[in-house]
């Protein structure tokens, strides 16, 4: 947020004696000087829901310069609406979540930092276009705000370009012109002893790595097959074919917030609407109905979506207690036939149960 915000305001030192009123932003309807202001309010807005804990609406204030306020004094605004969102996400801890319309009406520390340094970079680039200033900041920016935000675009050959792409700003070769967008969010989805925590693609590959992804986790790490979920997230990103609804989801308990498990699809639906499941749990927290609850939590929400007919879990003949896990989460045994066309059309392993849920 930080370097964001310095890359902003020294661009925009270049050109304080000018008048921002009378240049209009780049593309946008809005001159210079009220896309300056727009960034300062957004930075303070994201601040303060992240701090007053805003559940169902932003905080109702809104910024307001002093009169007679020049265009340094503006930057001292952005300056100091910068740190203090900067200050409001180091101290907050890593489960709150705060109101945010797009998409699933919340963000945490991570989504409020990327909005931040998302709103810094392309508004100053819509300030430079229109007062002629070359503007470009680091990749690393730029890549921190795609993979927050971004997880349902492809990467392109450089993470600048692509950012300006998916936001309707620039082109990107063998993609189409973008004219409508919105980020995205991580999904969180709670239940009654966790909260199913949607990975992002940064903390994807993190896991994939041998990282923690930002989480705590019992027992000190994932399970293995966390980590290998992460990386097929990875994958799926980066050949442009992940949706994060259909993706990865960390078990964050209540009573600690520790992490102690994984859940999630192995590929969005097909064209039959149907989706496989596969979830793993850290030995610490087996036995103890933790992976039914996330089971049930997760089939459910999938089924009330209009592309979801069926949730189906493959599972190893010897592996009684999964089994246990889907039946408790209102899965029943396929049928021999479902089985057989499992085993014979859809290739799976003979070795494993078809379980459904309808």
């Amino acid at each position: 947020m930080i370097e964001a915000v310095a890359g902003c305001t020294a661009m925009l030192r270049t050109a304080v004696d000018r008048d921002w009123t009378a240049v209009p932003a780049g593309r946008l309807e809005w001159d210079c000087h009220t896309t300056a202001v727009h960034v300062a309010d957004d930075l303070v807005a994201y601040a303060a829901n992240l701090a007053g804990r805003a559940q169902d609406a932003y905080v109702p204030f809104e910024l307001t310069l002093d009169e007679g306020t020049d265009n340094a004094g503006l930057l001292h605004v952005i300056e100091t609406t910068g740190a203090l969102l900067a200050a409001t996400v180091r101290t907050t801890p890593p489960g709150v979540r705060a109101f945010h319309p797009y998409p699933f009406r919340s963000a945490d520390r991570v989504g409020f930092a990327a909005m931040g340094v998302a709103e810094v970079l392309l508004h100053s680039h819509d300030m430079a276009e229109g007062l002629g200033i070359p503007y470009e900041p680091p990749a690393d920016l730029a890549e921190s705000v795609l993979t927050c935000l971004f997880p349902h675009v492809q990467p392109g050959p450089a993470p600048w370009p692509t950012l300006l792409w998916a936001t309707g700003r620039g082109e990107l070769p063998g993609r189409a012109p973008v004219t409508e967008w919105r980020w995205h969010n991580n999904l969180v989805i709670p239940a009654e002893r966790l909260t199913l925590t949607g990975l992002r693609p940064a903390a994807a590959r993190d896991l994939s790595l041998g990282g923690d992804g930002g989480f705590d986790w019992l027992n000190g790490e994932p399970y293995e097959g966390t980590r290998q979920a992460a990386s097929f997230l990875v994958k799926a990103y980066e050949t442009g074919v992940h949706r994060p609804e259909f993706g990865v989801f960390a078990l964050v308990r209540h009573e600690d917030g520790r992490a102690i498990g994984g859940i999630g699809f192995h590929t969005a639906p097909n064209e039959q609407g149907r989706v496989e499941i596969g979830y793993d749990l850290v030995e610490g927290a087996r036995g103890q109905g933790y992976a039914t609850e996330a089971v049930r939590t997760l089939t459910e929400q999938a089924l009330a979506r209009d592309d979801v007919s069926m949730v189906f879990a493959t599972i190893e003949h010897a592996n009684v207690p999964s089994q246990r896990v889907v039946s408790r989460a209102g899965f029943t045994r396929a049928t021999v036939e479902e089985e057989r066309v499992a085993h014979e059309e859809h290739g799976m392993d003979t070795g494993l149960q078809l379980y459904i849920r309808r």
